[in-house]
């Protein structure tokens, strides 16, 4: 459908047509021509190098992945033995943590890298940082901590504080060792435990372990030419350097006013801190390949006659509101209300106006198309309303479906490029040149700079231990790096043959929705639940049966091929591994259950319901 031939061009502008009727959309575009200007623009971004065109920090660029923000911690190796440990110290951790505790887990041992509780959170303290799912949803555990976040899209600092306080209240700080990373993990089948090495020379045996790593943990950078030839100064924004910008997540940066700087890349992150950087830097220079698509945020601070309103649930309410929106389901009202769930909403609106509208498993995919087109469509004029300069806003429009990337939602971005000391270098969707001692090269032309700030994201990989820095070894000595080296291969997301007690929280064939920690909350309370029946039942060990893990990965294949289908078409990123749809290492969203968060997430609770632990073998 994105790319008709010319034959079949009437045609589906004919059947674009039949559904605007049918749905009552007065169409001031052209869908034909811009599925055609969406093919042409992921075209020219295809790159045969796909995800080889960056490179891991490692070298004279080790230190970009070193830890600015504690002390280094001193401490004696621990040998010791508990009931569970949790690997990564993020929300999933936190998450974990809190529904074992309610569970009755009181031996337990969190291992954080970071210097403190907060995973992404921790790390990423760069101006302007800010969640862009809405606060009231994104926190967990507001209920139990008896919180209201102070704005509709809390600031990095309140986010910190929420991590701390969710440890606090469920004893955390008590077991969790900082500045602590596993080096291996092996099952010890005569003792039925797990045996975690780290790089402190901890030896920690466990009953149960759930890997809670994170999908987003390894800084990267672009694998340019000359990138080690620069002589002035660069860091990522992952480990924001302020004792060379000074000012705070707040902004403030004065160290910038007599620096001219370069920020590679305009994706989230960038899109955040761009405003700040634009503010305070003698001249700012952003080298753009894609651009973002940027909506409004109207971020406001929380009202105190909303807040007295709220009544006990609201929260899990307002949660599974937002996760039926934005997967297409009908709600009798949005409760959230913005820029995630405003496709949804009009297509529900539509259907509400239309009570009579029959269409066909076509003819609604095409009605997504147009409203997807719609949206976009809305985005680009606020580019152009925005931005002055006619030929910059034109190189601020993108041109794919909404979630091909992820989708941001700024007040001050877009208006950012009006300042007459920022420049955009639009690089037509193939990135900069080079990188030389003196700065940045594009089209022939060097942009001399004092400072190179890089916001090239994270590594994204399907290799567990490309992500996690280590193998895991399960029964027979099978390494997990071995036993996936095709694949993900588990059953719900959780268990995988061969490696028993061992759960995966986080990306690892499950139902991802827009607000991860939405995700992540279910994947904890599914966790208590499988470590609370194997307590309470004098059982030894559980893992999937090989039956059950093969149903599973049947599963996530089949429902991959339509999900495949649409991020074929996208602009390349990291949600489609760069273009490279079907290549090993599918990307971001690679190996995710295609049937959507809201079926998974009842499946899951079906499963618990039955009670039997069906799929699972039994020690």
């Amino acid at each position: 459908m994105d790319n008709p031939s010319k034959g079949g061009e009437k045609m589906m502008k004919d059947k674009y047509a039949e559904v605007a009727a049918k749905a009552g959309m007065e169409l001031a575009f052209d869908p034909a021509a811009l599925a055609e200007k969406y093919r042409q623009e992921r075209d020219k971004r295809l790159r045969e190098d796909g995800s080889a065109q960056y490179r891991e920090i490692t070298g004279q660029f080790a230190h970009f992945i070193d830890d600015p923000y504690a002390e280094p911690i001193s401490r004696e190796p621990l040998a010791d033995e508990v009931e569970a440990v949790i690997i990564g110290g993020g929300f999933g951790g936190l998450l974990a943590g809190a529904r074992l505790r309610e569970a009755g887990v009181k031996s337990l041992r969190i291992i954080e890298k970071g210097g403190d509780f907060g995973g992404t959170w921790y790390w990423n303290r760069y101006p302007g940082a800010q969640c862009d799912v809405e606060a009231y949803i994104y926190l967990p555990l507001l209920e139990e901590l008896n919180y209201i976040p102070r704005e509709r899209y809390s600031h990095a600092p309140e986010i910190m504080a929420h991590t701390q306080a969710i440890a606090r209240k469920y004893d955390l700080y008590d077991d969790v060792c900082f500045q602590t990373e596993v080096t291996g993990m092996e099952w010890d089948e005569k003792d039925a435990k797990w045996v975690i090495g780290t790089n402190r020379g901890d030896r920690i045996r466990a009953r149960f372990v759930a890997m809670s790593n994170g999908p987003l943990n390894k800084p990267k950078l672009p694998a340019v030419t000359g990138i080690e030839a620069f002589k002035g100064h660069t860091f990522h924004t992952s480990r924001w350097d302020y004792t060379y910008t000074g000012g705070s997540s707040e902004g403030n940066l004065t160290g910038l006013k007599d620096k001219r700087v370069a920020i590679i890349g305009t994706g989230a992150t960038a899109v955040q801190c761009i405003p700040h950087l634009g503010e305070w830097s003698k001249h700012l220079f952003v080298f753009q390949r894609t651009p973002s698509s940027c909506d409004v945020r109207n971020n406001a601070p929380t009202s105190p006659a909303w807040e007295k309103k709220l009544q006990p649930g609201w929260h899990k309410k307002r949660v599974e509101n937002f996760n039926v929106m934005v997967t297409g389901g009908d709600q009798d009202k949005d409760e959230v209300g913005d820029g995630w769930t405003d496709i949804f909403r009009n297509i529900t609106n539509r259907r509400k106006l239309n009570p009579g509208m029959v269409l066909s498993r076509e003819e609604k995919e095409l009605l997504g198309e147009l409203a997807d087109f719609e949206k976009m469509e809305e985005i680009r004029a606020r580019a152009a309303s925005i931005v002055q300069d006619p030929a910059t806003a034109e190189a601020l429009k993108p041109y794919y479906k909404q979630f091909c990337k992820r989708p941001t939602f700024h007040d001050e971005y877009l208006q950012t490029y009006n300042r007459p000391n920022v420049t955009l270098v639009d690089t037509n969707g193939k990135g900069v040149d080079r990188i030389t001692e003196k700065g940045v090269m594009f089209d022939g032309k060097e942009y001399e700079v004092d400072c190179i700030v890089f916001a090239t994201g994270f590594e994204v990989d399907t290799a567990y231990t490309s992500k996690s820095g280590y193998d895991i070894i399960g029964r027979d000595r099978t390494p997990l790096s071995k036993k996936w080296a095709d694949g993900l291969r588990t059953f719900h997301g959780f268990y995988s043959h061969g490696f028993p007690n061992c759960f995966f929280l986080g990306m690892t064939q499950t139902g991802l929705t827009a607000n991860m920690t939405h995700m992540l909350n279910e994947q904890a309370q599914h966790l208590a639940y499988v470590i609370s029946h194997v307590r309470g039942n004098n059982i030894k060990a559980v893992e999937a049966s090989q039956a059950a893990e093969d149903a599973w990965v049947g599963d996530i294949n089949r429902l991959a091929q339509v999900a495949g289908q649409h991020y074929a078409t996208c602009t390349p990123g990291y949600y489609n591994n760069e273009g490279k749809i079907g290549s090993s290492g599918n990307g971001f969203l690679s190996g995710q259950y295609g049937g959507g968060p809201v079926e998974f997430f009842r499946i899951l609770k079906e499963w618990r319901e039955e009670g039997a632990l069906r799929g699972l073998e039994i020690s």
